[in-house]
């Protein structure tokens, strides 16, 4: 890996000063926070049409609630607003509280009404799991400060850190410039995906069709449309037209969307409706075994008509099978750095291994994306279906956000991505205009290369791709701790050798047509969720999270591929270069022993295979030492992103289809993009079959390694004490078995070696 991207060891800073963190935040540095709460006031003058609001002020740090109207309760306003100011920037021992009214100027002193003043060193101290510090009603005073005849305010002040339950919805200082409807855009928060499950419409024939043109002169489809998304059928010719097609669409929990189903007679750009469907998803079967949906005959309404019952009745039937298929597991990532592996329907989820906490610290040297040489940096985290954004820090280049989440773990094989983006969202006209946040780069964590209960502290750097080129966007430090108990422990040598995939992956496969199609209309569904969450968690960052355009055709990715094929051969090629010089006798004591050691193995062929298994158990237990310390990052080297051409990259940044001009042009392109991508699968297939395989010895998984060493090790006494015809014939005997001896599910030990990982998921 190359040095500049490695990950780099820290250490964790947890502080004394203040007392300690909570137990749930033990993986964060802790931050101390004066935090103002606002409730409401009282007994104030019955000024109808003013507006009254409150300002908080230490030093030269200045926070403002919003502005209430003076309607409902004209004594009695009330704001119930937390401010969080970090300690490390207050450099004034008092504080002020003061109630303005929005109708003088605000820095008018016709818009003071009173004031509160606290001194610093006499806030108390709360540490969670305390409860809340009760809030208490203050006298307001004059600008000279004697107490006034009229009006009270009640607050609540306290010091204490990011494990406070009200730190998330707290208003924190380095954003307190901005406007109150542009805060929401900077806290933190937790979205969860909706639950997605797989709906198949299997469309086998019609009858009693009413055809508009005579059926043998013209082409019969069925269009299914469920939200925006259509399918169709082929066209099939005929009176009675048979497709018996499966198509596949994504469908979300409630279930609230209506399926329609039309009969089209025409061609793609003309065609006529000969009857119609309309079937709610909620009314759809669920099917979560191995057994087939029923056909049904469904009775299709004559479109644009409603039947009445003195009309003669609409006779055209079709004859299908709809049903939801909660037993799959509905891909929204690439399966090599996928987060889950659960079916959709929770009926058949096991019980949790373990636990994931990630401590999100900080970020180091981030690049300006603002004029001003700023940058307005939030993380985002997803696991499973599980994501997390952190707050935006405001104008800072190395933001502290110190906050810890936690994920449930179900599947060891599986990737947590944590991606930093610069929020533009804070300034209305951005927001007025769609402004897209920028993308500062992402890593991605096997869990399976981790160790049980190991606190795992280290900076990562964001390296993005540009139309310039590959850059440096920062780094960000992450602490990550994956915790299981001893028996979950064991019980994951065990998960080595079984599917990792649901077991109707296997009994009812997806072509990869179908799972390409289905992974995006799932992406689409979950970002269409998300943007509607408040704050919206954009488009943009579910497909950079996802890694929507992982397969599309790009010279680099063509090429970093090429050199991992290249790679593997590599000791191939090496072998086949010694043995030239063997033959050439370019060394004549080592052709010497060659030859010897040929007559032997000839002559005593027993202990080949004990002498090659002995061998791996060697290569094995001599890495060990040498086994890698921190956790797999991306590679800019592997990626070939620090040679790549401008060229390649105006091609890889294009969207898709291709923004260049002309038609002609337009359908060559993409077309060599669909072969281009095609050609990038196969050669991703096989670097990743051939990476998996020489992972097998490189501890970067420590529990599948333990495995092939035991495998490894019984095998070589097998091999000692067992004649080598002897195990041929029983492996060659096994190979050629008859099929209903086989089972449809994969063998132990492909499904061992599909959970190995590889360095296609470091791919930038």
């Amino acid at each position: 890996m190359s040095n500049k991207c490695a990950p780099k060891e820290t250490s964790l800073n947890m502080g004394t000063e203040g007392g300690k963190l909570t137990r749930s935040y033990d993986l964060v540095e802790q931050m101390q926070f004066l935090f103002v709460r606002v409730v409401r006031a009282r007994d104030f003058p019955n000024i109808p049409g003013h507006d009254f609001f409150v300002e908080v002020k230490l030093g030269n740090l200045k926070a403002t609630t919003g502005f209430l109207e003076n309607k409902s309760a004209p004594s009695s306003p009330e704001w119930n607003q937390v401010f969080a100011f970090e300690k490390d920037k207050i450099h004034d021992t008092n504080m002020e509280v003061l109630v303005k009214d929005k109708m003088g100027a605000l820095d008018s002193p016709h818009s003071f009404l009173g004031k509160v003043q606290f001194s610093v060193f006499d806030v108390p101290t709360r540490v969670p799991p305390e409860s809340s510090l009760a809030p208490q009603w203050y006298k307001l005073e004059d600008q000279n400060g004697t107490l006034l005849a009229r009006g009270d305010i009640m607050l609540s002040l306290w010091m204490g850190t990011q494990a406070d339950e009200l730190f998330p919805h707290a208003w924190c200082s380095d954003a307190t410039r901005m406007s109150g409807d542009a805060v929401g855009y900077t806290r933190s928060k937790v979205y969860i995906s909706p639950t997605l499950w797989y709906l198949r419409v299997n469309v086998i024939q019609a009858h009693h069709l009413l055809f508009r043109f005579h059926p043998e002169s013209s082409g019969t489809f069925v269009q299914v449309d469920l939200g925006n998304l259509r399918l169709r059928t082929s066209f099939s010719k005929g009176a009675k037209p048979f497709w018996n097609e499966d198509l596949m669409f994504v469908a979300q929990e409630p279930f609230g969307d209506t399926l329609v189903l039309s009969v089209e007679q025409g061609t793609l750009a003309e065609h006529i409706s000969l009857g119609r469907l309309e079937i709610r998803l909620k009314d759809v079967e669920k099917r979560l075994d191995g057994g087939g949906a029923d056909s049904r005959w469904f009775n299709l309404s004559r479109p644009g008509i409603i039947e009445t019952s003195t009309e003669v009745k609409f006779a055209s039937k079709l004859n299908a099978r709809i049903c939801l298929d909660g037993a799959y597991h509905v891909m929204d990532e690439p399966s090599e750095y996928c987060s889950d592996f659960r079916p959709s329907s929770k009926e058949l989820w096991n019980s949790s291994i373990g636990v994931l906490e990630v401590g999100i610290l900080k970020g180091i040297n981030l690049m300006p994306m603002k004029d001003g040489v700023r940058t307005d940096a939030y993380c985002v985290a997803k696991y499973g279906p599980k994501w997390v954004r952190t707050r935006t820090i405001v104008d800072s280049l190395s933001p502290r956000w110190n906050e810890q989440y936690v994920w449930e773990v179900y599947e060891p094989f599986t990737i947590i991505t944590i991606a930093v983006f610069d929020n533009n969202q804070l300034d209305s006209n951005s927001r007025a205009i769609g402004a897209s946040d920028a993308i500062m780069g992402k890593i991605r964590i096997r869990l399976s290369t981790l160790d049980r209960g190991k606190v795992y502290t280290h900076s990562y750097p964001l390296v993005g791709l540009e139309p310039s080129g590959m850059k440096k966007m920062g780094e960000i430090h992450l602490a990550v701790r994956f915790s299981c108990s001893f028996m979950s422990s064991l019980n994951m040598y065990q998960l080595c050798m079984l599917p990792l995939f649901p077991l109707h992956h296997h009994v009812f496969p997806l072509s990869h047509a179908q799972l390409d199609n289905l992974r995006n209309q799932a992406a689409h569904i979950i970002a269409q969720r998300l943007s509607r969450s408040e704050p919206p968690l954009r488009k943009e960052i579910v497909y950079y999270m996802l890694d929507l355009r992982s397969d599309m055709w790009s010279m680099r990715r063509a090429i970093a591929n090429f050199n991992r094929i290249m790679s593997l051969i590599g000791d191939f090629v090496a072998f086949w270069k010694w043995l030239e010089d063997i033959r050439k006798w370019k060394n004549p004591v080592a052709t010497m022993l060659f030859q010897f050691l040929c007559f032997l193995v000839l002559f005593y062929p027993e202990p080949i295979f004990p002498m090659v298994i002995f061998y791996l158990l060697w290569i094995g237990l001599k890495r060990y030492l040498r086994r890698p310390r921190h956790p797999c990052h991306i590679d800019a080297t592997l990626s070939g992103a620090d040679v790549v051409t401008p060229e390649d990259l105006e091609e890889e940044l294009d969207l898709y289809p291709t923004q260049l001009g002309g038609e002609p042009l337009r359908r060559r392109y993409d077309r060599l993009r669909i072969i281009g991508r095609n050609a990038q699968r196969m050669a991703n297939d096989l670097a990743t079959l051939g990476e998996k395989v020489q992972t097998l010895s490189t501890w970067r998984d420590p529990r599948a390694t333990t495995i092939f060493l035991l495998f490894c090790g019984v095998g070589f006494l097998v091999t000692v004490t067992v004649p080598a015809h002897v195990v041929i014939f029983i492996w060659i005997t096994y190979y050629l078995r008859h099929p209903r001896f086989r089972s449809i599910l994969p063998s132990p030990s492909q499904n061992f070696l599909k959970r190995m990982p590889s360095k296609q998921a470091f791919i930038l």
